[in-house]
């Protein structure tokens, strides 16, 4: 019997292997990022800020002036233009504008650097499509060298107020501070006065009163509040506090000092450690400063 397997057999099987390997997928490989993305979310006053944008690290190289150079628009983090985005409006380095998604760009100087807001948000690679006509605001700022490196490039948030905060871009020895401005005060006020003026069963008197206080509101309005939400919880030592605050800032010594002694008393007779210690240091050193 003849077993010799025909030639154009073993050619035809060879070429059917082939094919089958050849379209078989490379297996898949998940390498690290070498600038692995970070999304940052901030609630400021009544704004959320998000930012989203790519973490390069020094890795021994020269940042600005060398791999970033002066002088040339950056996208202010690596791969895709950092992108940041303001519920509401916002004041960004004293310009006004509006809320939205902005590219975030900025062009590093050895004394000054510009940050920009560019209306168009790209998704591209680099800051190659940046168009200055597309600028939403500019901003000059004086960057801030650090004692200590900062090996992986970090955007955050500081210096959070009601109405204000510091945007800051990190990286290496440079801190580059920009000022956002929010104008909660004339957005909040309305909706405060509306709500205790109505008949409604129940009115945030004590939020209400403390962001007069906080705020520069109207103190004899805050103090009349404060007082209508201690009617309904005579209990409230931290409310009791907070009154001699208020009252300490209106010029009325001795009524601040009643509260806080009041305060302090009641607090003192709390069984709960914690809360007793913190409001009896608070008063404490509220009556220290009122004598």
């Amino acid at each position: 019997m003849n077993t010799t397997i025909p030639l154009r057999w073993f050619t035809l099987s060879t070429l059917l292997v082939g094919a089958v390997l050849a379209q078989t997928p490379a297996p898949k490989i998940d390498f690290p990022a070498p600038s692995p993305t970070a999304t940052l979310k901030q609630r400021i006053g009544l704004t959320d800020v998000e930012v989203v944008y790519s973490r390069p690290g020094v890795k021994g190289r020269k940042i600005f002036g060398g791999l970033e150079p002066h002088g040339v628009v950056w996208r202010t983090g690596a791969n895709n233009p950092t992108k940041i985005t303001f519920s509401t409006p916002v004041k960004f380095g004293g310009k006004e504008v509006p809320a939205g998604t902005y590219g975030l760009y900025s062009i590093p100087g050895e004394r000054e650097w510009t940050v920009i807001l560019n209306r168009i948000a790209e998704k591209d690679w680099g800051a190659y499509n940046y168009k200055q006509e597309n600028d939403a605001a500019r901003t000059t700022v004086k960057p801030i060298a650090l004692p200590q490196p900062v090996e992986t490039f970090t955007i955050d948030f500081n210096d959070i107020r009601t109405e204000s905060a510091t945007l800051n871009l990190i990286w290496e020895k440079t801190r580059v501070p920009v000022k956002l401005e929010f104008d909660v005060v004339a957005q909040l006020r309305p909706q405060i006065e509306s709500v205790m003026a109505s008949n409604a069963a129940k009115k945030p008197y004590f939020a209400a009163a403390m962001f007069y206080f906080e705020n520069g509101g109207d103190l004899n309005k805050a103090l009349e509040w404060m007082n209508a939400g201690l009617k309904e919880q005579p209990e409230a030592f931290y409310m009791v506090y907070r009154k001699g605050l208020l009252l300490a800032k209106m010029g009325d010594k001795s009524g601040a000092l009643a509260a806080a002694q009041a305060s302090r008393q009641a607090a003192a007779q709390d069984k709960r450690a914690s809360l007793r210690d913190e409001y009896v240091r608070l008063n404490d050193a509220l009556i220290a400063s009122l004598r």
